[in-house]
């Protein structure tokens, strides 16, 4: 639910960011939407793009811990079952006792045992890099649809005012849903989304009325 949220906001400010700055640069509204519409893609694409790196890079480094784990059960596992113990020694089991949880768990499914508690493995948390990228990809694009709706269903004059007004009432929304979520207070996370929401669609409307006064 977090990541979801974290998306979403993403999408939220940074295609209404991008509406602002076009059309306070006095672009006709459909190059505003077209911008609008290449914006959603090209971020959606992006986020799609860099989880799959970044979670790719993780998995690769979980087939490497879980292949040098098995060398070493391999070739001491003695060494590797005291290690174990101890690792529920510190947990507050006493040594006896973990020493025969230690046997037990490694008679059953030794690489599984160590994979789980001394690497922090397991098939819940396993790094799943096409799931992780279309969830990036799809939650940016709810998100980047919101402002983009509003561009194409607002009269042109009124264009500016209700993206900026919306989206800001979106930031807010999925600021609530998230602390919310939680289980944090509501105020302060929901305020500090929608003052950096406002500030980022501030300074890009900034710039393209500049830029747009320029030209």
């Amino acid at each position: 639910m977090r990541a979801a949220v974290l998306g979403a906001n993403d999408g939220i400010i940074s295609t209404a960011s991008l509406i602002l700055g076009v059309a306070s640069a006095a672009a006709p509204k459909s190059n505003v939407l077209l911008s609008g519409v290449a914006g959603l893609v090209a971020g959606a694409m992006s986020m799609a793009a860099g989880e799959y790196v970044s979670v790719s890079s993780q998995a690769d480094t979980e087939h490497a811990d879980l292949e040098r784990e098995k060398r070493e059960l391999s070739e001491n596992p003695k060494s590797e079952k005291e290690e174990l113990a101890q690792i529920y020694v510190a947990r507050g089991v006493k040594p006896g006792l973990a020493r025969q949880v230690a046997q037990q768990l490694m008679a059953k499914d030794a690489l599984g045992a160590h994979a789980r508690d001394e690497l922090g493995i397991s098939e819940i948390s396993t790094a799943r890099p096409i799931q992780a990228a279309l969830a990036s990809a799809a939650t940016f694009s709810v998100g980047a649809a919101g402002p983009l709706v509003l561009a194409l269903l607002s009269p042109t004059a009124w264009l500016l005012p209700v993206v900026a007004i919306g989206s800001l009432v979106f930031l807010g929304s999925l600021g609530m849903i998230g602390a919310k979520t939680g289980g944090a207070e509501v105020l302060r996370p929901t305020i500090r989304v929608v003052f950096w929401g406002a500030l980022a669609m501030g300074l890009t409307a900034a710039i393209g009325a500049m830029v747009g006064t320029a030209v």
